[in-house]
């Protein structure tokens, strides 16, 4: 088989681990017979840089082109200063409007290789975790009316918070379809007992649990549920939740495995496009130094070929390479605390070492 990837590098660590899931697909081409194509790209600050905004059309139009996407991170200090409807990172909600991304996937997963990277007392991880966190992606305050306007106390600004119906119960149906392969477990989080946004969330999410009568539904106020998943995690094995308690749980889920180097995650359309990311940012503290954990990136690509292509022996031989490397006690900076037995590789090492087991 013959995939078109677009792939865009972005900024920072972005190009670095970019190439180690390019190498990682060219491994998978090789053992299994397949040949992928990229098509590079900007986005973000580079983009800025090169071209004056941070997402150039034709890279819109080669993404809709594509078999699928592939994104390394985007941002960084350099661009800080710049009012937000120019900064590096609206290139990542116009690519979720753009490409009609509602549905991010973001599994959160402690291999048992990393249980001493855990924060968490042993008792309270023991059994390991396997958590996935379902995220809406194009609604919410992160697509709300926003602006400024004149109050008695001075100037103010807003963001709305807006959920329609529909919004709502597509992304519930993603999460209960998940459940239904996994645990048959959804745990909704919102703020029902403060915002109207969040009680018609609700509503519609017990809709459509009733469509799925052996999935069980529990609700959580988002203050409870970022101390559950410390306190916890193991009662999780859905997340369903809206872009902003979204992007904050999932970042806390990706600190009890470990590292957030570790995290990959999938923004998936209605249909089996897709846009996948590593959870991480760009980190322009460590670019270029070859200290950035691909794996996340890699896991990406394996999440990639499950979701979008199907391709679930290719997908399972990448997420082994990685559990192989772990096992034989291969590190980077992000999971190496000088622990006897383990050896500290670089960026590129790691990817070398993940290819070569596949």
């Amino acid at each position: 088989m013959q995939y078109k990837l677009a792939v865009i590098p972005g900024d920072g660590i972005g190009p670095e681990v970019m190439e180690q899931a390019k190498r990682t697909l060219d491994s998978i081409g090789t053992r299994f017979g397949h040949s992928f194509t990229y098509e590079t790209l900007l986005a973000g600050g580079c983009a800025i840089d090169k071209t004056g905004g941070c997402l150039p059309a034709e890279t819109v139009t080669a993404c809709k082109e594509a078999d699928t996407v592939l994104l390394g991170a985007i941002g960084g200090w350099k661009w800080d200063t710049l009012p937000g409807n120019e900064r590096p990172e609206q290139a990542l909600l116009g690519l979720r409007k753009e490409l009609k991304l509602f549905a991010n996937i973001r599994p959160a997963i402690l291999f048992e290789e990393l249980i001493d990277a855990c924060p968490l007392r042993p008792e309270i991880i023991a059994g390991g975790l396997d958590i996935v966190v379902v995220r809406e992606l194009t609604g919410g305050i992160y697509f709300g009316e926003k602006g400024y306007k004149d109050t008695p106390l001075g100037r103010a600004a807003y963001d709305v918070e807006q959920y329609a119906e529909e919004e709502v119960r597509r992304i519930a149906r993603v999460a209960f379809d998940m459940a239904m392969k996994r645990n048959k477990q959804v745990t909704s989080v919102d703020k029902a007992n403060v915002l109207e946004s969040s009680r018609l969330w609700r509503k519609i999410v017990i809709e459509v649990a009733a469509e799925y009568p052996e999935v069980t539904l529990n609700h959580l106020y988002i203050d409870n549920a970022t101390m559950q998943l410390v306190a916890a995690p193991r009662q999780f094995d859905v997340i369903l939740t809206g872009n902003m308690f979204g992007d904050i749980l999932s970042d806390e889920a990706s600190m009890i495995t470990g590292s957030i180097g570790m995290l990959p995650s999938a923004s998936l359309t209605a249909g089996n496009f897709g846009l996948y990311e590593p959870v991480h940012g760009s980190a322009p503290d460590i670019a270029g130094q070859d200290k950035a954990n691909p794996m996340a990136m890699i896991l990406s690509v394996a999440m990639m070929l499950r979701y979008t292509f199907g391709l679930t022996a290719e997908a399972d031989a990448v997420e082994m390479a990685v559990r192989q490397v772990l096992q034989k006690g291969y590190r980077t900076p992000d999971l190496y605390r000088g622990e006897d037995g383990l050896t500290l590789v670089g960026t590129r090492e790691v990817g070398r070492l993940i290819a070569e087991e596949i």
